[in-house]
């Protein structure tokens, strides 16, 4: 590295200089690295190749999941979610035990009891857990989708940002076939409720049963909304509100 004394300051690369700008004012380092070419082709770099391939995959696979359920994800998500979902798909690939390294995937790691325990619990929006949320119990028909909170009280059963005074319930049915990309996701009605300490038994059905030969993901969602002159409004942009897969099979 060296400083660039010149009444001209560019910045960019020129044949195999890069100049640049640092804290020390305008710098200067010859191109470095390995160049793509011999990543390639050199089979002294075939486990790099190797890994490039399976985390291409991994974050392909992410997207799709993702694109899956826009309808869910547009409302409860934050800043890390592709990172965090490329690193779940990555373990779910690694329990691909049938293919050869460099060509393992995602759908056949979920054949496997381990695979989709990754999935299981997985929060789109890591700064608002179900579990931290959600302080009762729910049950789940995975034939139909349908999710049941009974006896619900919200004021004590759910952890509420300042400032909601009303929460929405909705359950996600998702069959969603990773080698083929297809999907199908059906919601339930949204059940929506006041904050209060009355109790209730909140029923999510979805309104069919999503078709396909894919994995089924079954979401829950909550999200909280400020109610002002009888209009109720989404809470800070959705930054508080939950998603969770509550299960895969």
């Amino acid at each position: 590295m060296a400083k660039l004394k010149s009444l001209i300051k560019i910045e960019g690369t020129l044949d195999d200089l890069t100049f640049y700008k640092g804290k020390e004012g305008y710098l200067v380092r010859r191109k470095g690295g390995v160049n793509r070419d011999r990543i390639n082709n050199d089979p002294a770099f075939i486990r790099t190749r190797e890994n490039g391939t399976e985390f291409g995959h991994s974050a392909t696979a992410g997207k799709i999941l993702r694109r899956a359920i826009v309808p869910l994800l547009s409302s409860a998500k934050d800043n890390t979610i592709v990172a965090r979902l490329v690193k779940v798909m990555s373990l779910v690939k690694n329990e691909d035990t049938t293919s050869v390294r460099g060509q393992r995937k995602v759908h056949i790691g979920l054949t496997t009891n381990e695979g989709k325990a990754y999935f299981k619990g997985f929060d789109f929006n890591s700064k608002a857990t179900l579990s931290s949320v959600l302080l009762t119990e729910f049950a789940l028909d995975t034939a139909t989708g349908q999710i049941d909170i009974t006896g619900v009280i919200p004021n004590q059963n759910v952890v509420a940002p300042p400032g909601a005074t009303h929460v929405s319930f909705t359950a996600g049915f998702l069959n969603l076939d990773f080698e083929t990309e297809e999907s199908e996701l059906i919601l339930s009605p949204k059940v929506n409720t006041p904050i209060n300490g009355s109790s209730s038994n909140v029923t999510l059905t979805p309104v069919s049963v999503p078709q396909g030969t894919g994995n089924q993901f079954y979401f829950l969602q909550l999200e909280f909304f400020q109610e002002i002159n009888s209009v109720q409004y989404q809470l800070n942009n959705g930054t508080y509100n939950v998603l969770t897969i509550i299960e895969i099979l």
